[in-house]
């Protein structure tokens, strides 16, 4: 029998749903309402049409065959009737009808439904400071806030930008105002990392150096306390220093836009994400909800999570859609998959930081393996870092993460990992990990491999590590420590080090170690170095046989050292 669906929210879930059902039911009749008054648009692609790499906002409204998401498209194409500049006032569910009133001459009707759909996104947090409203104080809500933006730094108004907030959307607006527009860019983060809670702090602090060594300045652990100017910003002053500012863009995170859901009597977590069952029902199950407006399971710790992605909206409107029309469908949750560009790197996740790994709890160490993505022979490689977390006592994989090139070589290698964490995967999962192999493409022993066999030697204390952020507070304290710095590399590498820092640097090359065991230093802990950390294990193993225990192998060697941002030799 046909029904009558409405659906509330039409950017990415609404329509995503709409059309799944529509295709499985088109005597059906299905409303779509949205309060702005565009819709269907690719969200996420809002950082790279400010930029400029994305030229027009209809761009973004487009199908991949040029055709424009509106509210014709829907009409003609898919059958659809599409309310826009139109809001959702309440829902009466004894009635099933939905009360909505229009934004430009406020008039009220009622839509009946037999089904209703929640999609009704997020919204942005916003600092309740002085100031907030100050022409020029953007927040990345949509698509209308992303053309302002643009239309006011492509007008030239805009000298000097400070965002707030070192999130990923954080870091995509700065990149695209600094990189394409040469706009003076500062970054305020309150936190003492960017990316917080998604990458490790040596992680994040190499993100931090590349987007630094790309003229983006950053302020960690700082809080805004107001915004001053007479009608438009002009500074922005923080508990630590004032910067000058002709726009403001605040990138504080989302909050679930579930006020309709809650005022309805429909369960609401108290974090504010709408509650669904994995069919995405909520508590009333003639009404369903997904999108930015739900929490939903995380895959690793089994409790509520809240992931705002346009991925996730767009396979949970598959979900919605399939079930409007009597399907069975499930969506079971997520494991919180990442990935951004930041001018020519790359950084991606999967699961848990090892932050947030002991934050949930879980006893855990992190693996990290610097490695060249192809074949060290193949004339075209370059160098990728990835960071693997397990669970001690099990070597259960709680999360990956990735820093390397803009290809396909990080997010590949995280997205072999990320679809197997639900299922409880150890480190043995992926040190037998079978992937495609020619040496244009990747190592024999892939990167992946080698990060699930450092973590397996980890756990069974053959390799005694330590991360860049502790190899740079020893450093410091060389002078009254009793540590000792030595090479394992080549002379050649070795050399400048040696002869800046003789007292406190030694060139043992590994392979020389047990001929020249006597010239290591003794009653000193030894920190062990090389360029990647390969060797500087294989010398903790030989050392180890020769009675020396009281080492500490430098986890990515010098190459983490260097992306981290520490020179040694300046």
């Amino acid at each position: 029998m046909p029904q009558n669906v409405v659906i509330v929210g039409a950017v990415a879930l609404g329509p995503k749903a709409a059309c799944r059902f529509k295709r499985l039911e088109p005597e059906s009749r299905v409303i779509m309402v949205d309060r702005a008054n565009l819709i269907s648009y690719g969200g996420c692609g809002i950082p790279y049409f400010i930029s400029g790499d994305v030229s027009t906002a209809d761009e973004l409204r487009s199908t991949s065959f040029h055709m424009l998401r509106d509210e014709k498209f829907f009409r003609d194409t898919k059958d659809i009737d599409v309310m826009t500049n139109t809001e959702a006032i309440s829902i009466d569910r004894e009635k099933k009808t939905v009360l909505v009133q229009s934004t430009l001459d406020r008039k009220k009707q009622e839509l009946s439904y037999d089904k209703l759909v929640l999609g009704t996104g997020s919204r942005p947090r916003c600092l309740p400071i002085p100031g907030s409203q100050l022409q020029g104080v953007f927040s990345v809500t949509d698509l209308n806030k992303a053309i302002a933006i643009k239309t006011e730094v492509a007008e030239g108004k805009v000298g000097k930008a400070v965002i707030i907030g070192a999130g990923a959307i954080g870091l995509e607006i700065a990149e695209s105002l600094a990189d394409l527009w040469g706009i003076e860019t500062h970054v305020v983060e309150i936190m003492d990392q960017v990316l917080p809670g998604i990458v490790s702090p040596n992680m994040a602090r190499m993100v931090q150096h590349h987007m630094e060594e790309n003229d983006i300045s950053f302020y960690l652990g700082e809080k805004v306390e107001r915004f001053e100017g007479e009608t438009r910003i002009e500074k922005v002053v923080t508990d630590k220093r004032i910067l000058d500012a002709d726009m403001v863009i605040m990138a504080v995170g989302v909050t679930p836009n579930s006020d309709l859901a809650e005022k309805a009597g429909l369960n609401v977590s108290p974090r504010g994400g709408i509650v669904v069952t994995k069919r995405l029902e909520t508590s009333d199950p003639n009404i369903y909800a997904g999108g930015d407006c739900v929490e939903i399971i995380s895959l690793i710790t089994g409790k509520p999570g809240y992931w705002p992605l346009g991925s996730l909206a767009n396979r949970q409107g598959r979900v919605i859609g399939t079930n409007l029309a009597g399907g069975n469908a499930e969506f079971e949750g997520a494991v919180g998959s990442f990935v951004i560009k930041l001018f020519d790197i790359s950084v991606a996740s999967a699961g848990l930081s090892i932050e947030s790994a002991k934050k949930e709890g879980f006893s855990a160490i992190s693996a990290f393996v610097v490695q060249f993505d192809r074949a060290h022979f193949y004339p075209k490689k370059d160098l990728m870092y990835l960071e693997l977390v397990v669970e001690e006592g099990t070597g259960r994989v709680l999360g990956i993460q990735g820093l390397g090139n803009t290809g396909y070589g990080v997010v590949g290698r995280i997205n072999a990992v990320a679809p197997m964490l639900k299922h409880k995967i150890v480190t043995e999962d992926i040190s037998n990990l079978e992937l495609a192999y020619a040496p244009p493409f990747s190592a024999a022993m892939d990167i992946l491999n080698a990060v699930a066999n450092t973590a397996e030697n980890i756990l069974a204390g053959k390799n005694r590590v330590i991360e860049p952020d502790t190899f740079a507070e020893w450093w410091e304290k060389r002078d009254s420590s009793n540590r000792f710095f030595l090479d394992c590399r080549e002379w050649g590498n070795a050399e400048p080090f040696v002869g800046k820092y003789p007292e406190h640097w030694k060139s043992l090359p590994q392979g020389e170690l047990r001929a020249r065991f006597a010239e290591v230093p003794k009653d000193k802990d030894l920190v062990l170095i090389c360029n990647t950390g390969i060797r500087s294990y294989e010398a903790q193993i030989t050392l180890a046989q020769m009675g020396r225990i009281d080492t500490y192998n430098l986890q990515g060697g010098m190459a983490a050292v260097k992306k981290w941002g520490l020179d040694l030799l300046e």
